[in-house]
């Protein structure tokens, strides 16, 4: 049966949240390492299952990581942040909104000074901020 065919609270094997989300199996697993929030229940032979609430985390994680470019300590912290009462849990806050974001060189084209120039001063103000 197809992760789809599934009610949408049934649990879930790592197959078919790997297939469901296009993250590889071994990245679900080190993420289990990564986040204490991420625990499937392991049956006999270590099977994993996912609960609804695991793949919406996995989800989560993966969008903070890909997407708005948390890095994986980052979403610890944010992620441990909630659990203590912090942020709200639908509500992260993007890692530089209030900075403008620089242009991006292409690789193997000269490289331009200005650009350089935007991204470094993009940095200081992260940093100051």
């Amino acid at each position: 049966m197809a992760a789809l065919d599934k009610a949408a609270g049934a649990f879930r094997t790592i197959g078919e949240v790997s297939q469901d989300t296009g993250l590889p199996q071994h990245i679900l697993r080190y993420w289990e390492t990564r986040f204490p929030q991420l625990r499937p229940l392991q049956r006999a032979g270590k099977r994993r299952y996912y609960r609804p609430e695991d793949v919406a985390l996995i989800r989560r994680i993966d969008d903070l990581l890909n997407q708005q470019g948390y890095t994986i300590r980052g979403v610890q912290k944010l992620l441990a942040s909630e659990g203590r009462g912090g942020a709200a849990a639908a509500t992260a806050p993007a890692p530089a909104a209030e900075v403008p974001a620089a242009p991006v060189p292409v690789p193997g084209s000269p490289v331009d000074l200005s650009v350089l120039k935007a991204i470094r001063d993009q940095l200081v103000r992260a940093l100051e901020g």
